[in-house]
């Protein structure tokens, strides 16, 4: 029986999990659940993941959730792929930074998407003083995230993991979230390399999103 995955392309956490499971060429059955319907609260998907959120995974009578480890768990049934290296240390690295990303980027980076991507789309303005309270928080992690990259082309090793997916993803529309990078050429040289990825291209969220409101 195939995974099966119920996702929304459009959020941040779906895309990390689908963009992952390309990049390893992972096989899956996609069962969507539209985000912007609700349908993450439904009371059949609530049985799968009483948090209300996606995505999940279901692998016959199993069923996980948190996207980070349902990555890791198709990557430890998958076949062998530098997208979620072998060896222990470089494992444990990529589990580091999706770690980092789970706990100090996505949450940086989270009041943007809300405030000047996803707002828009209801049709309600961005507000200005919760902007201004994330700018702080955002250009720390984003100082870490910038170091890191400099003489580097992926966050762990030679080839591009897990890690640059986990990564990546809370930053996934950010021309759309207006993410302040003009300081961080690295993180801009980097993200473009993310963008070229077939993984990522494969899934773009745009279509996913519903049109703006008004």
């Amino acid at each position: 029986m195939a995974l099966q995955l119920y996702a929304d392309p459009c959020t941040v956490n779906c895309r990390k999990v689908l963009a992952g499971c390309h990049l390893i060429g992972a096989e899956f059955e996609l069962i969507y659940r539209s985000y912007f319907a609700g349908e993450h609260r439904q009371p059949e998907y609530l049985a799968l993941n009483p948090n209300g959120m996606l995505p999940a995974l279901k692998d016959g009578s199993f069923v996980l959730w948190e996207s980070d480890v349902i990555l890791q768990y198709i990557g430890a049934k998958s076949a062998p792929h530098t997208g979620y290296p072998a060896d222990v240390r470089a494992r444990a690295d990529v589990h580091r930074w999706q770690t980092w990303s789970s706990a100090q980027w996505f949450p940086a980076c989270y009041p943007y998407l809300v405030e000047n991507a996803v707002k828009p789309l209801l049709g309600q303005s961005p507000d200005a003083e919760v902007l201004a309270a994330s700018v702080a928080t955002f250009h720390r992690y984003a100082a870490v995230l910038e170091a890191h990259l400099r003489g580097r082309t992926w966050m762990v090793g030679e080839h591009p993991t897990f890690a640059d997916i986990s990564v990546a993803a809370p930053m996934h529309v950010h021309t759309f979230q207006k993410l302040p990078l003009d300081e961080y050429p690295e993180i801009r040289a980097w993200i473009a390399r993310v963008e070229g990825l077939d993984c990522w291209k494969r899934t773009d969220p745009l279509p996913h999103f519903p049109p703006p409101a008004g």
